[in-house]
């Protein structure tokens, strides 16, 4: 589902969007780092260490939908960098084999925020 071009768009910085939305119609968008997502088959998993508001909506709706790219990624057609949109169902986990993976890599993290990807469509 994740493609060669999504994992060469990891190997460069750039900023991780991350949209979540409750009960209302309002969206809370918080941002993390390419450099932070960790990708195990089919989920991908993200240190939080705030992303207290994203925690509240996903109690609620466990839907979320993220954008990343990279500007050293060549697009379609040539074009100077690529993007990816990811739909995906959220969790925060607090324990277990993964959590203590992520905590040693990112000793910062209060919990682990895991994106189980449904959908992924390269956008540039």
């Amino acid at each position: 589902m994740l493609s060669e071009k999504f994992f060469e768009v990891l190997k460069y910085e750039g900023v991780v969007s991350i949209v979540s939305w409750g009960s209302t119609e309002e969206a809370n968008i918080t941002n993390t780092w390419n450099s932070y997502l960790v990708v195990k088959g089919d989920k991908i998993l993200l240190p939080a260490a705030g992303m207290n508001s994203t925690e509240s909506d996903v109690k609620v709706n466990n839907k979320v939908k993220v954008t990343l790219g990279a500007r050293d990624v060549e697009g379609f057609n040539g074009y100077q960098g690529t993007g990816f949109l990811i739909n995906g169902t959220a969790r925060f986990i607090e324990d277990g084999d993964e959590f203590d993976m992520m905590k040693e890599k990112f000793p910062f993290l209060r919990k682990v925020l895991e994106i189980k990807v449904d959908s992924s469509k390269q956008l540039l």
